[in-house]
């Protein structure tokens, strides 16, 4: 299990980006029923999980501008050979391996998807974003869909878009938008009960 943090997160400490998501996989219940290698890599805070274009205005306001492709950053590619390492090691279940991250990780979860769309048995994304003609890549991937409804700082419509052009193609789609949630929709999606049980049934065929 891959869980890329957001923004927020970003360092070199290889400790800040176990403050959001980590405390559910510590749990004693979850471990015992899901013996998993959980892995929180950090990107660092001169690289972004995702190709993107990022602007801000006078404000303050971010706009976020996502790429259709284009060569991964620093931080995808760091990703992306540890993936490799990964896939080498005899003790790991192949079939299961997951994905899952929030703000900037939920746009480097869109976007790793694309990148190894033959890696992840399922993935969820909290509060992301991507470029919706990449959606292809990546649709035959179970996904689970988060966003809050009044989040100011990733606008909500890039996943109601990337959920709209998952049913579109005819898949099923898992989506909550949490209607009084900011950006900080990742609380109400990890205390989602089945979200967990969900994630670990999926299995690649």
């Amino acid at each position: 299990m891959l869980f890329l943090h957001g923004r927020g997160e970003s360092e070199k400490d290889n400790e800040k980006q176990l403050i959001h998501g980590s405390k559910i996989f510590l749990d004693s219940t979850f471990r015992k029923q899901y013996p998993a290698v959980v892995v929180f890599p950090q990107c660092g805070d001169d690289s972004y999980w995702s190709n993107v274009n990022i602007t801000t205005n006078e404000k303050g306001k971010r706009s976020f501008s996502f790429q259709k492709g284009g060569k991964p950053t620093v931080a995808m590619k760091l990703l992306l050979g540890y993936l490799e390492q990964l896939e080498g090691l005899n003790y790991l279940d192949h079939t299961k391996f997951y994905l899952g991250g929030l703000s900037m990780g939920g746009m480097g979860t869109y976007e790793l998807l694309r990148r190894e769309r033959h890696t992840f048995a399922a993935a969820f994304a909290i509060c992301g974003g991507d470029y919706v003609k990449n959606v292809k890549k990546y649709d035959q991937i179970p996904l689970w869909l988060f966003h809050g409804g009044k989040d100011d700082i990733v606008d909500p419509q890039f996943t109601k878009n990337i959920a709209a052009e998952l049913e579109n193609r005819g898949d099923e789609v898992k989506l909550n938008i949490y209607p009084n949630a900011y950006h900080n929709s990742w609380d109400a999606a990890f205390a989602e009960k089945d979200l967990l049980s969900w994630l670990f049934f999926n299995i690649k065929k």
